[in-house]
Formats: C-alpha cells, sequence, structure tokens
C-alpha cells in the first residue's frame, strides 16, 4: 500500500494530540467543522490549555475547516463527541455527520478508526452502515474486498501531564487482519507503552465504556458513603484513611461528577443493556446517586445557613482539577441554581474572557469582600496560593466554608 496519509476528524481533546503525535512521522490533515477551533489552531493556540504553541511547529500538520482536503488522505481517524440527548439517550448526530464525510472520500482498502466513546456494537450496526450505503464500498472481512474498519478506543485525561497519548497503553480492534495491521503501523510510531489488539471490535467497545463506568460506580460508593458519614457525624475522609491502610482498598473520593466521559458514557451501556433486554440496575443506581450531588450538598449548606439573599463565593468551574474542561459542570450548573436567590461569585483560574453564564458575577480574581458561603468545588493547584486563613478572612462571623475535595484538610471546613 502506499505510505499513509491521515485524516482526523474532530480537533478536540482527542483529536488534536493525535494530529501534533502523528504529525511527527505522516502527513495529517486535522479536520474540524469549526471555524473558530481551526482559526486558532492555524495560529497555534489551543483554547484548552492542553498544548504548547512549539508542537505546533510541525509541517506535516494541516488544520483545516474544509473537509475537502480529507479527499487526498488514505486512512481516517474519527473523534468526534459522543453525548446524550436531553432525555438521556446517544445522541448520534455528531458521529452520523463524521461517518458521512468518511464516505465521500474512503476508497476500497483504506482504513477508517472510530476513537469516539460508543455503545457496544455501535461501529459495526450503526457507523459501518451509514459508510457502505453511501460509499457503495463494502466492509472488508478478510473474505471481501472493501474498506476497512478499526476501534481504537481515546483515553485522554484531560489537564493531566503524565498520562499522555504516547504514555497509555493503546488498545486497537479491527474486522479485518489487514485493517488490523494498518492501525497497529500506524499507532506503535507514537505509542511507547504498548499496543494491545482486542479480540473483536466490541469488546474494544466494551472495554472503553467499562473504564468510565467503573469510575462513576466507585465515586458514587464514596458520595453514598459520605451521606452515611454525615448522618453518624463522623468524617469521611478519616474513614478512607483508615480503610485506606488496607493493602487492597480502592481509595476514592466523593465529589462531584461531570466532565464529557465518566457522567456521559455510562449511559451508552444503559442504553444498549437495555436495547437487549437487561436492566443494569447498579450502572443506573451510580449515575443517580452522582447526579443528586448538587441537591445534597444544597440540602447540607441548608442545615448551617439559610440560602437565600447570601453571598455565595465558588471557587472551581471546569468539571475536574487542573484542567481548562468546563463540559457538564456540575459547579456550573450548582452556581446557576443557587443564582435564583442568592449573589453568586465563580472564580476559576481557568476561566477566559469570554465565558458568562447568567448574571453569575465571573471573578478574574477573588474579591476581598464578606462571604456567607464559600463553596471550594474544584481541587486546583492554583489554590494553593489562598491558605485556609486567607479564606476563613473572608467570611462573615456565622458563614462556612464547605470544601467539597477536602482541599485545605482543615477541619474548622465542611466537608463532603
Amino acid at each position: 500500500m502506499k505510505s499513509f496519509k491521515i485524516g482526523i476528524i474532530g480537533m478536540g481533546y482527542v483529536g488534536l494530540p493525535l494530529a501534533l503525535e502523528l504529525g511527527k512521522k505522516f502527513r495529517v490533515i486535522g479536520y474540524d467543522k469549526k471555524k473558530i477551533r481551526v482559526k486558532d489552531l492555524k495560529n497555534k493556540i489551543d483554547q484548552n490549555n492542553e498544548h504548547s504553541k512549539i508542537e505546533f511547529f510541525n509541517k506535516n500538520v494541516k488544520f483545516t475547516n474544509n473537509e475537502l482536503d480529507l479527499k487526498e488522505c488514505n486512512f481516517y481517524i474519527v473523534c468526534v463527541p459522543t453525548p446524550v440527548t436531553k432525555n438521556l439517550k446517544p445522541d448520534l448526530r455528531p458521529i452520523k455527520s463524521a461517518c458521512d464525510i468518511v464516505s465521500k472520500y474512503i476508497n476500497f482498502n483504506e482504513t477508517v478508526v472510530f476513537e469516539s466513546t460508543v455503545y457496544p456494537g455501535l461501529i459495526e450496526e450503526y457507523c459501518v452502515k451509514i459508510i457502505e450505503k453511501k460509499s457503495k464500498i463494502p466492509m472488508s472481512n478478510n473474505k471481501i474486498s472493501g474498506f476497512h474498519v478499526g476501534y481504537s478506543p481515546e483515553r485522554v485525561n484531560p489537564g493531566d501531564k503524565v498520562h499522555t497519548l504516547k504514555n497509555i497503553k493503546k488498545v486497537i480492534s479491527s474486522n479485518s487482519k489487514q485493517g488490523e495491521k494498518n492501525i497497529k503501523n500506524i499507532y506503535s510510531k507514537i505509542i511507547k507503552s504498548g499496543i494491545f489488539i482486542a479480540k473483536s471490535i466490541k469488546v474494544a467497545e466494551t472495554a472503553k465504556v467499562l473504564e468510565n463506568v467503573q469510575r462513576d460506580v466507585n465515586i458514587a460508593l464514596m458520595n453514598e458513603l459520605s451521606s452515611v458519614c454525615n448522618l453518624l457525624k463522623i468524617n469521611t475522609y478519616d474513614v478512607l484513611n483508615a480503610a485506606s491502610t488496607k493493602w487492597n482498598f480502592l481509595r476514592f473520593y466523593p465529589g462531584f461528577v461531570g466532565g464529557h466521559c465518566v457522567s456521559v458514557d455510562p449511559y451508552y451501556l444503559i442504553y444498549k443493556s437495555k436495547k437487549i433486554g437487561h436492566e443494569p440496575k447498579l450502572i443506573i443506581s451510580a449515575r443517580k446517586i452522582n447526579s443528586s450531588m448538587i441537591k445534597i450538598l444544597k440540602k447540607r449548606l441548608s442545615k448551617f445557613i439559610k440560602l437565600k439573599n447570601r453571598k455565595i463565593l465558588i471557587m472551581g468551574a471546569t468539571f475536574k482539577e487542573n484542567c481548562a474542561d468546563f463540559r457538564n459542570s456540575l459547579s456550573i450548573k450548582l452556581a446557576k441554581e443557587l443564582d435564583i436567590e442568592n449573589d453568586i461569585y465563580l472564580y476559576d483560574p481557568y476561566f477566559n474572557s469570554k465565558r458568562r453564564f447568567n448574571d453569575i458575577k465571573i471573578l478574574k480574581k477573588i474579591s476581598k469582600i464578606k462571604y456567607d458561603i464559600i463553596i471550594i468545588a474544584v481541587a486546583h493547584k492554583e489554590f494553593k496560593l489562598f491558605n485556609a486563613n486567607y479564606l476563613s478572612s473572608l467570611i462573615k462571623k456565622d458563614g462556612i466554608i464547605f470544601d467539597l475535595k477536602n482541599f485545605y484538610k482543615n477541619k474548622n471546613f465542611h466537608t463532603l
């Protein structure tokens, strides 16, 4: 086969690092339909703060919002979001759009790999059908000649500078031996931690969704524990410290679950499970617990102070610490709910000047006024600049500080 020229569809948290790494070994077309995103990338700007300008100096990578540029490619990687609808069902519009694009340009013996998180079976039962119908090329299956299909789940961890793309073992899968060979040849050029070949595409799909479902379930257990500890009038973190002395105890923490993975992916497995006649009770229960944490926090706050006409400072608006990802942030949802009857001040070092949320006051620095409530919602490393004594000085005499992540480990602060 001729040398690979790779087309990557979707220049977000998954597609961009792939483009920059693969660009060191191959010619790459990085496509995104968002004009402002492509304009920023051409100017060597990553609004997600995951990549520095120096990483963009690579003549092998071309960023574009013109899908015709993908015509030059012979290996395609789909990295589009897979969100859910308001009814918490899989929203397949982004991945359908990507399949439509691939179907226009893919040819015989070329390969398409999906990295987007999906439910088991979606690639072969949904994506392949779209590409086959529109391209009029069949999927190759070792006996029939056509295009090759693969699935290689992304494992991006926003804000993590240790577990980066090249340092995480890459799971790959394909419907054909040639597809598997092509995919392995591509990814092995950039992955230092090795390649794991899954038994099938469906196995790889299930493994990916399981990774995030497991985390969701474990955090739900800690959130459930925090409710029990609150009623027992003991500190959840004191319990965790004691339990962690056992060699096989898995240490998770209570808190908000947001973002585009852990708070979304379980709904894909729930959807597919119900479709095949199984009610995944534990997964559903975990989702309900983690989705109810705003309600639980408000109830605990109201035990100490009336939640009306209060000045409330919320520290941290991203879905997790040390990253600029605001997707599905429960901190922002909490701010919006409290804003109905209170004055909300929202501070996050990762805010840019364009961020707006209703009438919530966005702070570039913490205002030195007296607050009724301070909520440390996210454990950003930048919060180390504010010690516990400083935060205490910002609280009214009858005010409270609620440290959701036990960031300050201060006995006078309330925790989950």
